[in-house]
């Protein structure tokens, strides 16, 4: 299982993953910050990007707030890392 730091950009032009910056994700999803919208975007976003299920990710911390954590289930942090884009 891997844990993931991430930073989400609610209310963006387009759900994207942009890649890690000093090992934190950040995710850009067009979702508002309400009633835990931005967070099932984020869940939807990651699980996809990953090619898993969705009911293999869960917001684990910051669940009000732009920085937060995940757990990844199936995957080490490794293969999280390579099959994602580096970012910048």
């Amino acid at each position: 299982m891997a844990l993931i730091r991430l930073r989400v950009h609610p209310r963006s032009a387009a759900d994207r993953v942009v890649g890690f910056r000093e090992g934190v994700l950040h995710l850009r999803v067009t979702a508002p910050p309400v009633d835990g919208k931005a967070n099932r975007s984020a869940v939807s976003l990651l699980a996809d990007a990953l090619g898993i299920p969705r009911s293999r990710v869960r917001i684990v911390r910051g669940h009000s707030s732009r920085d937060k954590a995940a757990e990844v289930e199936s995957l080490t942090l490794e293969e999280v890392r390579q099959r994602l884009p580096p970012g910048g």
